[in-house]
């Protein structure tokens, strides 16, 4: 790609992003970034999951260290070079005049990137509201709903730690009634999923909360058919889908999932600044939310209602535009087919290892980058520090229910010859066994 080609996509990427026109300072800072970007051009209808020359551009779009193999982007995932720099550059500018330059320039920014958000997740940006992360996006929705005495709430003991808090704290506060699901996982039959939901409901049912990609093993869910399956019984229960994991991970729309509200960190899979995140609400079912932060006007259908959040970091929310295009000049289905590529890689090689087992499906139907392993006489402890001290290989321990083992998540930055040395390590522990 030539230089004026280079510089022609930076202005059409910062136009998109509703920032290129606020300012001279701001057009400056998206001309600062021109030099970085060198997009290779690939038809998008070309299957480029085992192209590693294709994907070395990727990796070196990230300023990864060499000397710790990181593989726990589930926790959250490094930024691309250029939205590092973009959130360096509007974080200067912001410092020049702070409440000018963020609260009459940078502020406006937030519509532009509203309407890249929405058209990624196939939904009007009347319907997305920007936050810090999924934690925030779902607990707006636990404690804005109005539930009563009685109430019966539908979840797993798979679900993330802090959505399990922010339920049992509205049993404790308000005697609504907990009804949980158990799942042996993994799975690679849909029917189980939807029917274990389908037990748990009842005439008194009011919400159902579905994790679409669980993040201890990286079990992807069917959050469709479960969902249907509830609109079956009652069109009238609310179904809350925590999309942490799935976003940007896997090619989808998020009105496909069929549910009233969905959550999601964009730090994760979209590679965006740390503390960003988005919440979905379907347009009707704005008004019914009351506010975590209040409002002058808590009860209204206005998503923006829910970015009251005071002063906040708007260098943070302008890069996460940057992040947008990058993963678009991938490709949500491309970047979903590399994901699930990289995790069979080094699990169907680790496969013939004595002791190890996985607790991951291999089907694209039903998991994507994340696996979760564990070596037969050795603890998660143990393991996941071998792992650091032999090889420097970083990945993180789970114990949670029904599953306990190491939990090996690469991104898109990952390179093969890193995933064979982690199946060399692995060989190399379960010898010493």
């Amino acid at each position: 790609m030539d230089r004026n080609s280079r510089r022609n996509f930076v202005k059409a990427i910062s136009s998109a992003a509703g920032i290129f026109a606020l300012s001279p300072s701001i057009e400056s800072v998206a001309k600062e970034l021109d030099t970085q970007l060198l997009i290779p051009q690939v038809p998008f209808d070309e299957d480029m999951t085992k192209n590693e020359d294709y994907w070395v551009w990727v990796q070196q779009s990230y300023s990864i260290s060499p000397n710790v193999i990181n593989f726990n982007n589930g926790g959250v995932s490094p930024q691309p070079v250029i939205v590092q720099d973009a959130l360096d550059r509007y974080n200067r500018l912001s410092n020049e005049a702070p409440s000018y330059y963020m609260w009459r320039t940078l502020d406006e920014g937030r519509e532009g990137l509203r309407l890249k958000l929405a058209d990624l997740a196939g939904t009007s940006p009347d319907e997305i509201a920007i936050n810090r992360n999924a934690t925030e996006a779902l607990e707006t929705v636990i404690f804005g709903l109005n539930l009563q005495k009685g109430d019966e709430v539908v979840l797993t003991k798979q679900d993330y730690p802090n959505m399990i808090h922010a339920w049992r704290q509205r049993e404790k506060r308000d005697g609504i009634i907990l009804k949980w699901i158990n799942l042996e996982l993994p799975s690679e039959d849909n029917d189980y999923f939807v029917k274990k939901y389908e037990e748990q409901i009842t005439e008194k049912t009011k919400v159902v909360m579905i994790t679409h990609l669980v993040n201890w093993s990286g079990q992807l869910l069917p959050a469709k058919q479960i969902s249907q399956m509830i609109r079956r019984k009652n069109k009238n229960i609310y179904v809350l889908i925590d999309g942490a994991h799935s976003f940007a991970h896997f090619d989808f729309k998020i009105p496909d999932l069929e549910g009233d509200f969905f959550g999601t960190s964009l730090h994760k899979w979209l590679s965006a600044p740390f503390g960003t995140g988005m919440m979905y609400i379907k347009k009707e079912r704005i008004s019914e939310i009351w506010t975590m932060f209040a409002s002058d006007s808590p009860q209204s259908n206005d998503i923006r209602k829910f970015e009251v959040l005071g002063t906040r970091s708007f260098p943070t929310e302008m890069a996460t535009g940057y992040a947008v295009n990058f993963h678009n000049s991938i490709g949500s289905l491309r970047k979903q087919k590399r994901l699930h590529y990289l995790k069979n890689y080094w699990v169907e090689k680790a496969l013939n290892i004595k002791g190890f087992s996985v607790q991951t499906s291999l089907k694209q139907e039903f998991s994507g980058a994340i696996a979760t392993f564990a070596l037969k006489g050795m603890t998660v402890a143990e393991l996941s520090t071998a792992l650091f001290k032999k090889a420097r290989i970083h990945t993180t321990g789970i114990n949670w229910e029904n599953i306990n083992g190491v939990r090996v998540t690469p991104h898109v930055y990952t390179n093969l010859k890193d995933l064979d040395r982690l199946v060399d390590t692995i060989y190399s522990i379960a010898k010493e066994i």
